[in-house]
């Protein structure tokens, strides 16, 4: 290192710190502020946050498949729990994220604030790390409760920010890997305390990984007592409280624990909760109207236009599906129409590769269409339903007629038809 560099550097070091707010000496007297809490609760914060990635990512291919992924139309409640796994550790990420924040708070403030290249870019690498998690559980929340200030779209945004907030994870966990296994391998009665605003002569971690601190020990002074061992299941508890307070939406069994869930799954016309209305898609009038047909046509032997009594008159199948909603709720019922492959063969068109149906909706909604592979034309249960529980479908349900498809987002299940497109 050159003499002006090394001189320039020792300046730095000497450079006196604010002794205001969170750069006094005192700002974080807590012993809980410490690198052995940091680990664990980034271990558990990884983990959630690894599995709602991956689980976001298989929803977001479903609906947006790249031409070398293919969903399989069973077992019928396997997107049910992979949706459910990925609204459910998305929520539980949050008392998580909270604690990790506040125990390493006192590293956001060290001085001075930036020792080098190498220390610049480990701070970098903070925001798409702790902004893409904010933005991402922020959004995320919001969405699931029907709360949307922003003006992008949603799914847009959630996919890349996912990106955005993994790779900030990575990076965190390549430059953070060492010294968390140093202090988990260690004594669980010592800890080594994290540096607030306190001149620091180097690293925050000596070689030993405790704190160079120039102002010497801090005073120990646990949260209310708490203990590390007793934060830590506190906060364990805050986060499955939470996902039990919620998670209920999906899990039939705990649907009476779940005070905080946005949706309960038995309300809503005949028992199953509607995210979209007729009303709010604008077609009411349309859906309702006597002249209404359901076009069949494309690669097909005979276009078919069939009114509501011409669909009720063909073969009927029945199948107990669940809806269920990327917004983390699920709802099972028993639906009864057309199998998809029956109206096919009435086309003659039984040997499509691809079908896509089409709402009532205007061009350029989102969800309008909704395709179907081969997979799923050929599974029995893929239907084209006029019923649900035993009723003929309300309007909100998509009344005259709509689709319903084992192992498939609720978004997918297009409602209000007017045509079928054979490929």
């Amino acid at each position: 290192m050159s003499d002006a560099r090394r001189s320039l550097d020792d300046r730095i070091r000497r450079l006196a710190p604010p002794r205001v707010g969170p750069f006094r000496a005192d700002a974080y007297r807590s012993r809980l502020h410490e690198v052995r809490a940091a680990a664990w609760l980034g271990i558990a914060l990884g983990v959630a946050f690894s599995v709602c990635f991956v689980t976001g990512v298989i929803s977001h291919l479903i609906q947006n498949p790249l031409p070398w992924f293919s969903w399989p139309a069973r077992p019928a409640w396997l997107y049910r729990v992979t949706q459910g796994v990925h609204v459910a550790t998305g929520i539980a990420a949050i008392p998580l994220l909270l604690a990790k924040l506040w125990v390493v708070a006192p590293l956001f403030w060290t001085w001075p604030p930036f020792r080098g290249v190498a220390h610049v870019a480990e701070r970098l690498s903070l925001v798409p790390l702790v902004g893409g998690a904010l933005f991402q559980l922020f959004t995320g929340i919001g969405s699931i409760n029907g709360f949307r200030p922003w003006g992008f779209s949603f799914p847009a945004a959630h996919y890349a920010g996912a990106w955005i907030a993994i790779g900030g994870l990575v990076i965190h966990v390549g430059a953070k890997l060492h010294i968390a296994a140093r202090a988990l391998t260690r004594s669980s009665e010592t800890g080594s305390h994290l540096p607030a605003g306190a001149p620091v002569a180097a690293d925050p971690l000596d070689a030993a990984g405790a704190p160079a601190a120039a102002d010497g020990p801090r005073p120990a002074s646990p949260v209310g007592g708490l203990s590390r061992r007793g934060f830590l299941w506190t906060v364990t508890a805050s986060a499955g409280a939470v996902t039990l307070a919620t998670v209920g939406q999906t899990v039939q069994p705990l649907r009476r624990l779940a005070v905080l869930a946005p949706r309960d799954p038995a309300v809503g016309p005949q028992g199953v909760p509607v995210n979209k209305t007729a009303r709010s898609a604008r077609v009411a009038e349309a859906a309702t109207d006597p002249a209404y047909r359901l076009a069949v046509e494309g690669r097909v032997g005979r276009r078919l236009s069939l009114s509501l009594d011409d669909l009720r008159s063909l073969p009927q199948r029945e199948a107990d599906l669940p809806i269920s909603c990327v917004d983390g709720w699920s709802a099972s019922g028993t639906w009864r129409g057309i199998a998809v492959l029956d109206l096919l063969r009435a086309a003659g068109a039984d040997d499509a590769g691809s079908v896509e149906v089409v709402s009532l909706q205007a061009p350029g909604t989102a969800f309008r269409t909704s395709t179907l592979d081969r997979g799923y034309l050929l599974d029995p249960d893929t239907l084209l339903a006029l019923e649900l529980n035993g009723e003929p479908l309300a309007l909100d349900h998509g009344f005259p007629i709509r689709l319903i498809a084992p192992n498939r987002p609720g978004v997918l299940q297009t409602k209000w038809l007017t045509r079928v497109v054979v490929s």
